[in-house]
């Protein structure tokens, strides 16, 4: 049970990466690529829109920093290797 948790949280945070690298590339709406891009906003906005609302993004001149990927990346990988999982 614990190493399904620990695949399945490594798994998630896979997919926050992808999400974050999405993100940067501009995709037309009819592209097949979009399908997994949207795939991934619905498993990962769930988590992310939360802590979205209750973070402040940083503003870079003219472009703002969402932190909500990092702050889930940071938090997941304590869960992965500290107390809870122990993987």
């Amino acid at each position: 049970m614990r190493g399904l948790l620990c695949t399945l949280t490594n798994l998630y945070v896979f997919a926050v990466f992808a999400r974050v690298l999405f993100s940067w590339i501009p995709l037309s709406p009819d592209s097949p690529v979009m399908v997994v891009r949207t795939w991934l906003v619905r498993i990962t906005e769930p988590v992310m829109g939360p802590l979205r609302r209750a973070l402040p993004s940083i503003r870079l001149g003219r472009v703002a920093l969402d932190l909500s990927p990092i702050v889930l990346i940071i938090g997941l990988q304590v869960l992965v290797s500290g107390m809870l999982l122990r993987c």
